[in-house]
């Protein structure tokens, strides 16, 4: 099993508009071969820095959701509310 830490950045004002549709995401994704579970978090200093921290069975299911085309037509409605680009990192178990 892997993690993988979805970090964004919401642009001032748009945090409803983002839940809405980050929301979306995350119910795509539970749908998606691979995926064990995930949670959001909301950094406690900066409430527009948010971070999902999600489980995939292997690094094969994460890059298969990760490069599809319903992720990416996702993201195309999440990205303009981002006022930085989305920091992924994939971690594993030493």
């Amino acid at each position: 099993m892997i993690r993988v830490l979805i970090e964004r950045h919401i642009a001032e004002s748009l945090e409803s508009a983002y839940e809405e549709c980050s929301r979306s995401v995350l119910r795509q994704a539970i749908s998606a071969p691979g995926f064990v579970s995930g949670e959001t978090l909301v950094d406690a200093n900066d409430p527009n820095h948010r971070l999902t921290l999600c489980n995939w069975r292997s690094t094969t299911d994460w890059h298969r959701w990760y490069h599809s085309e319903e992720r990416k037509e996702l993201m195309t409605q999440l990205m303009p509310m981002m006022d930085q680009d989305e920091k992924i990192t994939v971690l594993k178990q030493s």
